[in-house]
């Protein structure tokens, strides 16, 4: 059996597809027993599925730069 903190980990990888099937096996195992993982399990991939929905985007470096430039232009 893993801790909850381990299975917070794999549920985690296995939101971005870098959990290996054994983990998936551990972690789907503690969920039948942990109910607070199994909720977390759930809003985890409810969050991921939102957020692949409204299509987010990071900034690149560069426009990272370029908004820290202009807010120290603002700020001076």
């Amino acid at each position: 059996m893993i801790s909850c903190d381990k299975a917070a980990v794999i549920c985690n990888k296995a939101q971005y597809d870098e959990a290996t099937f054994y983990e998936k096996v551990k972690l789907k195992f503690h969920i039948l027993i942990c109910k607070a993982c199994s909720v977390h399990s759930k809003k985890n991939t409810m969050l991921t599925s939102l957020c692949d929905k409204a299509k987010l985007s990071n900034l690149s470096e560069k426009e990272k730069e370029e908004m820290k430039n202009k807010l120290k232009e603002t700020v001076s």
